[in-house]
């Protein structure tokens, strides 16, 4: 999601500015030579991410704490428009001048595989910083060939909204980690009225559907590399969701979500109260504090064990910075609980640090307008499954795009569609 191939997620409310906006912190005077004190890790730094407005006010605030704690360190934020990102910072890189720290997220060993961004186990060991410790089972999200190549920051799992009135009038109990397709599916079949609301909104996005695949013992890339998209476990896991559409009938057809407005999805109907059940990230709460509904969140349902999608993005370093050292000094206290808090604080995100996760500054932020169980990030962290961000992320996925477009107009079935995807990955997906 780091401007190389846009996702539903739209990087939440992005109101993008037409060109590069710049802010600066200073701590110091002192350039990326070092001071004249001798401390290695006094810089002057330049840090790319993307985003809208509440993104640039949620990082400047996190680099004021930063240059504030460390002084010796001066930071420059450049916010790009996600659309251009990642050609802007290769142009950088390749131009020697690219940023000391950027924003990464499925697109990161686009960047690892060209030699863009420098591996930073090294570093993070000799500056104490334990990714399994402060970041859980995503520590190493971001890595390549048994390296990591970017610090996780922002970071939450996929979760279930509900309509908590549509529920109780049918007497169903809220959804829990618990409940199986089977009782996924008997809810929606309750909650259906045909023709004028659907039980689901439907999983026609990957990250929906892949978290049922890896639930039901599948992978898109087999540990060896390989694509592995035309298997049993891949084929059912699609098909069940078509089957929403196209056999219960629980979940809307595209036409019938065009029939309820131009561009409307599955976060605006579940606004509007045309659907019960949605799947999607943090970024919906945003969308419903306004809303007539009464909803509350819940952790996604198992299939044969627990999956579940992970949104967010990384820091990395560049392999053009000129002090590794001050840059990783950095992103360590960027994603320390003290800077992290603020990306709650904003309703940016959630913040990948589990300690902050765990907070009340994040059950109880001080900006929600009613009791949400937010709890269900940190239950749901539990069963996130690693993406496979290969590095040719972006073919990969147009080709699912391509390739699955009839499957969801209901011309074709899973297996059909899986088989020339399949085909098609292989001459995209090299072993890395």
């Amino acid at each position: 999601m780091d401007g190389t191939q846009l996702s539903r997620r739209g990087f939440l409310g992005m109101g993008l500015a037409a060109g590069v906006i710049t802010l600066t912190a200073c701590g110091s005077d002192s350039d990326d030579k070092g001071s004249s004190s001798g401390n290695a890790t006094a810089a002057s730094l330049v840090m790319t991410v993307w985003g809208g407005e509440n993104d640039k006010t949620t990082y400047q605030k996190r680099i004021d704490l930063l240059v504030k704690k460390f002084p010796e360190l001066k930071v420059t934020l450049q916010l790009i428009p996600s659309d251009g990102y990642a050609q802007k910072v290769q142009t950088m890189i390749a131009g020697g001048k690219g940023p000391d720290i950027m924003q990464v997220a499925e697109s990161v060993n686009v960047y690892s595989s060209k030699n863009q961004i420098q591996p930073l186990d090294e570093l993070a060991s000799k500056a104490g910083l334990d990714l399994e410790k402060r970041f859980g089972s995503i520590g190493k999200l971001y890595s390549y060939q048994d390296k990591v190549y970017a610090i996780p920051d922002r970071s939450g799992a996929m979760i279930v909204f509900y309509n908590k009135a549509l529920f109780e009038a049918k007497g169903i109990k809220p959804p829990t980690a618990d409940w199986t397709w089977d009782d996924a599916l008997s809810a929606f079949k309750e909650l259906t009225v045909p023709g004028k609301q659907w039980g689901y909104a439907g999983s026609g996005w990957w990250a929906q559907w892949w978290s049922f695949v890896y639930q039901n013992g599948g992978k898109i890339i087999d540990d060896s590399g390989r694509p592995a998209v035309a298997t049993d476990e891949v084929i059912e896991a699609l098909q069940w969701s078509g089957d929403l559409i196209f056999k219960h009938g629980v979940v809307p057809t595209q036409k019938q979500y065009a029939d309820m407005g131009a561009d409307v999805g599955g976060d605006q109907a579940f606004a509007n109260g045309k659907v019960a059940v949605n799947t999607t990230g943090f970024w919906g709460i945003s969308g419903l504090t306004k809303s007539a509904i009464d909803w509350d969140i819940a952790p996604l349902w198992r299939g044969k064990e627990q999956a579940v999608t992970a949104f967010g993005s990384g820091l990395a370093i560049s392999r053009t910075a000129k002090n590794p050292e001050a840059a990783l000094k950095a992103i360590d206290f960027l994603t320390s609980p003290e800077a992290q808090q603020q990306i709650i604080a904003t309703g940016q995100d959630v913040p990948a640090n589990i300690e902050v996760q765990k907070s009340d500054a994040f059950l109880k932020p001080a900006w929600m307008t009613k009791p949400v169980n937010m709890n269900v990030f940190g239950e749901s962290s539990d069963f996130v499954y690693r993406a496979p961000f290969i590095p040719t992320w972006n073919e990969m996925q147009k080709a699912f795009e391509d390739g699955l477009a009839d499957f969801w107009l209901g011309k074709q079935d899973a297996r059909t569609a899986l088989t020339a995807i399949q085909k098609r990955l292989e001459s995209i997906v090299k072993p890395g």
